[in-house]
């Protein structure tokens, strides 16, 4: 076996130092890509909303942290709706939107009325266009009967904003609200406990955010805390570092956020 010696082996490339500017140019562009990615699939597709209160129970709870698609419900161009998964808002899909008197903050509620539709409540049970509607989602906390709350619409016996009056005023015909072209009557599955559109008004199309469609953690937390995410107390933060493990829902982490067909 004939060995190789030093000068039998094969010439090796010389080694090339790599330019360190072109090693931070390249990292910074590499990390440019990922943010700008991330703010757009934050701001665009997907986003992380937090809920503050129990309006929307048992469905969704107070401390849910779920994760709403922007895009279902985006209005699709000529192009894109043949090739993105857009579907039309429906009676029964759980929404986020933005409170149409003040857009700044954002609300969770359930679709009750498309456009064209009637509806009334008689003593807490919906008439959808005639026909008693089955909401298995519903839940009833007050053992007593509001004139207003619960046999809607009627004579309102509370103050209610100016899109309430309007909406009672211009779209009751034959003791039924008629739902306007785009606008939508929203209202909590809590049915006792919801500021809905019962007493706001209708929710306009384009304040219609997405569609919540998975908790990814939940913990129970008081409403105060979780009112303004944006805006974390210091009493909110030692709760987490003592109580993580025990306040954590984990059987909600997870857990899909389904519609139900009306």
């Amino acid at each position: 076996m004939k060995l190789k010696s030093k000068s039998d082996a094969p010439p090796t490339e010389p080694k090339i130092k790599p330019d360190r500017a072109e090693s931070v140019r390249a990292f910074v562009a590499e990390w440019a890509v990922t943010i700008l990615l991330l703010v757009f699939g934050t701001s665009t597709l997907l986003q992380a909303f937090v809920v503050p209160t129990g309006s929307m129970e048992e469905t969704v709870l107070i401390g849910d942290h779920m994760i709403v698609d922007k895009l279902a419900f985006a209005p699709p161009g000529p192009v894109s709706k043949y090739l993105l998964p857009y579907t039309p808002i429906k009676r029964g899909d759980v929404i986020v939107f933005k409170y149409p008197p003040n857009p700044r903050e954002t609300y969770i509620k359930r679709v009750i009325g498309i456009p064209g539709d009637r509806i009334k409540l008689e003593n807490k049970e919906l008439l959808l266009n005639g026909a008693k509607a089955v909401e298995p989602y519903v839940v009833h906390k007050t053992p007593y009967l509001d004139s207003y709350r619960d046999n809607f619409p009627t004579d309102p016996n509370l103050m209610l904003n100016d899109q309430a009056h309007r909406m009672l005023a211009e779209h009751v015909k034959d003791g039924e609200l008629v739902v306007p072209q785009g606008h939508y009557f929203a209202m909590g599955d809590n049915r006792d406990n919801s500021a809905d559109s019962r007493y706001w008004g209708f929710v306009p199309r384009e304040n219609i955010i997405g569609k919540p469609v998975i908790i990814f953690w939940s913990y129970d937390a008081p409403t105060e805390r979780l009112a303004d995410p944006n805006l974390i107390s210091l009493d909110h933060i030692i709760d987490l570092a003592q109580n993580f493990f025990v306040k954590t829902r984990w059987k909600r982490t997870f857990m899909l956020i389904r519609g139900h067909t009306l």
